[in-house]
């Protein structure tokens, strides 16, 4: 089946305390945006790429394009004010012969071919399907309460027990028809997810579960990206 990627990159990543873009902070000495696209590069059944950068970054965006060697047709577009908008706006560009979409966040530098790849194997069987890992922490639900002197402490509510408990990860593919529905739906009903596979799920359909990676951390924090430049620097094979 033909498969189209959106690469949502249009995040301001003011938490990583930069004056670009998030998808355009270096790693390596590569934008992150550059990770992602020569990672579908490797992708044989994506035939088209569309792009979600902030205004104004559109040349930047093409010029990762150029640099990650990307040979397939390629649509940018400034984002939303959301992620989900950014999305259903990607999603309205992408050509009507694309069987499968598979939206990846470029703030992922990790992901590999072969995630791409199972994820889309998964959609074209069932629907839809997510990269993610089984949760290996303890999980507990915190709530606030009065301490002695009338101030407020967190503290523990319950033990949530983990057995199920999966970490939802992009890439996430599905039938263009179906995420096409489910983001209208959300539209018409005012719906805001966090990820593309909850507006699949509310129509009912089925959305498989293929295996993820530790490695494939979404970076958020300065942390993160200190993280991210140890593992650059010393990829784990």
């Amino acid at each position: 089946m033909k498969a189209t990627a959106i690469i949502v990159a249009a995040g301001s990543g003011t938490r990583l305390g930069f004056d670009v873009p998030k998808a355009f902070v270096e790693l390596g000495g590569n934008a992150l945006l550059w990770y992602s696209l020569r990672t579908i590069g490797a992708v044989a059944a994506i035939e088209e790429a569309v792009i979600t950068v902030p205004p104004a970054m559109e040349s930047r965006a093409r010029s990762q394009v150029h640099a990650a060697g990307l040979e397939i047709p390629v649509k940018i577009t400034p984002g939303g004010a959301e992620r989900q908008d950014s999305v259903r706006i990607a999603l309205g560009m992408t050509s009507v012969e694309a069987e499968l979409v598979v939206v990846h966040d470029a703030a992922r530098p990790f992901a590999t071919p072969a995630m791409f790849a199972a994820t889309l194997a998964a959609a074209e069987r069932v629907g839809g399907a997510i990269a993610a890992t089984p949760l290996a922490d303890t999980l507990k639900r915190v709530g606030e309460v009065a301490g002695h002197r009338g101030d407020k402490d967190r503290s523990i509510i319950a033990t949530v027990a983990r057995e199920g408990l999966w970490q939802a990860q992009t890439p996430q593919a599905f039938r263009r028809g179906l995420l096409m529905r489910a983001h209208e739906r959300a539209a018409l009903d005012s719906t805001v997810a966090t990820d593309d596979a909850d507006l699949v799920e509310r129509l009912g359909a089925t959305v498989a579960v293929v295996d993820g990676s530790t490695l494939n951390f979404k970076i958020t924090t300065a942390a993160d990206l200190r993280l991210a430049e140890l593992l650059a620097a010393n990829p784990i094979r």
